[in-house]
């Protein structure tokens, strides 16, 4: 059976790495699905759950990231992500205090810029959210 490598990766930390069978992840344009062999692209990634079918046990992996860069190989796959968070590690109470933070921030805005950042953050926590309760019904 094919598989691809898959490397998640963010400023801070390596998320995942391994093979796996199967990839999807919210791409600029759409929904992306990636198997083995998948011509080659470059392109943005939008905030959301990157789902990783393992390849030696089945199972699904589980990855918030909040934007970032996807590279295709045909055996290869690399997610340069902003920021990306395991979704054992993913916070509800956390992310509803930044959502709520995010709503603040826009109330206050003195300028485009400040409202156009805190609607910025606002949807990236809100893709934060779909993905967390996606993970929970898992």
């Amino acid at each position: 059976m094919a598989t691809l490598q898959v490397d998640v990766v963010s400023a801070e930390e390596e998320i995942f790495s391994g093979e796996a069978k199967f990839v999807a992840l919210p791409g600029e344009m759409g929904e992306l699905g990636i198997y083995p062999r998948h011509a080659p692209l470059i392109t943005r990634i939008k905030p959301g759950a990157v789902r990783i079918t393992r390849a030696d046990t089945g199972e699904e992996e589980f990855v918030f990231v909040a934007g970032g860069i996807l590279e295709i190989q045909p055996g290869s796959v690399t997610v340069l992500a902003d920021t990306a968070i395991r979704g054992k590690d993913l916070d509800e109470a956390k992310a509803n205090e930044a959502r709520q933070a995010a709503e603040e921030a826009m109330k206050n805005a003195k300028s485009d810029i400040d409202l156009a950042m805190a609607q910025s953050e606002l949807m990236t926590i809100a893709a934060q959210i779909a993905a967390l309760r996606k993970y929970r019904k898992k």
